[in-house]
């Protein structure tokens, strides 16, 4: 069965971001590769320290990222069309995962018990990144 992994585009602070990410999951980065490791596509001297690729084993799955290189214009860190679902083992993990990742961002919908019978919550992490976290009960 295909696997399916995020993959995230920050302007500038991934690494700032995935260290963020590691002290909430736990675990080692996969993979950092900076744009100065890749010699045959130039970019800005001031650049060079930027993340080209990074990876932190979440589970099963992988969270990856990169910095967009300024000569590719800004992405849209307040976009809205998708987010990161979360299926939490217990109710304490998502409690645990909710709180850790929703830490200096904006909660949209606290988490709690859900009308459609699971624990649930949703919020905009400190760097624009929409998250869900979901446990349920029934399996």
């Amino acid at each position: 069965m295909a696997t399916l992994n995020h993959h995230i585009n920050f302007n500038g602070n991934a690494e700032e971001a995935f260290h963020f990410y590691r002290s909430v999951f736990g675990g080692d980065f996969g993979m950092v590769v900076r744009f100065k490791d890749m010699p045959e596509f130039p970019f800005a001297a001031h650049e060079a320290e930027k993340i080209m690729y990074i990876t932190l084993p979440v589970g099963p799955t992988v969270l990856a990222a990169n910095d967009v290189p300024e000569s590719m214009g800004r992405t849209n860190e307040n976009e809205n069309r998708s987010k990161i679902a979360i299926g939490a083992a217990s109710k304490e993990e998502a409690d645990r995962l909710f709180h850790g990742l929703s830490a200096g961002g904006q909660v949209e919908m606290p988490i709690g018990d859900s009308p459609w019978g699971s624990y649930f919550g949703m919020f905009r992490d400190k760097y624009g990144i929409e998250w869900m976290v979901d446990f349920d009960a029934r399996g």
